[in-house]
């Protein structure tokens, strides 16, 4: 059963930051030779809780693919890239996933292989876009007000906003107790990210779209002095 994973990864001070913005090159000269790796991708974040054009030098991402979850977590416990990327940052998350729907196409493929049906219980919301570079200005003027929505709502347990262009490569990931409750704040006709979705589907926004949501697995380390998981739990 495919596992996905997101690793985060917290850097403070000038030199680790440095250090970070460099591996978005050498560090793909690396990657490949994790044992057990399939689609990987760096990622940079934005601002705030990444949901801006505005780059974080702080934060940057890992998101890779493993056929399984002792794979996966086996090689981010021990393959050299993890390890280095571990020593340099202050901290570091990772959650562990498997695909239940996925649909649309990163760079051209679909990286995602759907096993396992949706079940009751935590979900994690990913979505990819490549926006047109003549509508990126209308793009990012919708997205502060998804923000300021999505970071108050209390039902979701994380969030980030990630990419690996910026302006152009936008990532989006949440995690949610259950479907009825990500679903509530997706279609809201109402709220702004409805009307974003609109503005997207009327305007022809993005050259290419993906939309993937996975059952939660586990996670390893912590962001924010905790496991964001723990939110769970008191939601439940």
């Amino acid at each position: 059963m495919q596992t996905v994973t997101l690793s985060l990864f917290r850097f403070e001070s000038f030199a680790a930051r440095a250090w970070a913005f460099w591996m978005m090159a050498e560090a793909r000269l690396w990657m490949p030779r994790v044992p057990g790796i399939g689609f990987w991708k760096l990622c940079g974040s934005g601002t705030g809780e990444g949901f801006t054009p505005v780059p974080n030098t702080g934060v940057y991402a890992i998101l890779a693919t493993w056929p399984d979850e002792a794979t996966a977590r086996d090689s981010i416990a021990t393959a050299r890239i993890y390890e280095r990327y571990r020593a340099h940052a202050s901290e570091a998350w990772t959650v562990f996933l498997t695909p239940t729907s996925a649909r649309g196409a990163w760079a051209g493929d679909m990286p995602f292989q759907p096993e396992d049906a949706a079940t009751p219980g935590p979900l994690a919301a990913l979505t990819r876009a490549t926006v047109k570079p003549r509508v990126a200005l209308q793009f990012w003027k919708q997205v502060p007000d998804i923000s300021q929505v999505i970071g108050t709502d209390p039902n979701v347990a994380f969030k980030i906003g990630i990419g690996e262009v910026p302006l152009l490569h936008q990532v989006t990931f949440s995690i949610w107790p259950d479907t009825h409750t990500m679903a509530a704040f997706a279609r809201d006709p109402a709220g702004p990210h409805a009307h974003a979705i609109q503005a997207v589907r009327d305007g022809g926004w993005f050259r290419e779209e993906l939309y993937a949501r996975f059952r939660v697995l586990g996670d390893t380390g912590s962001w924010g002095g905790t496991s964001p998981l723990a939110k769970l739990d008191t939601a439940a």
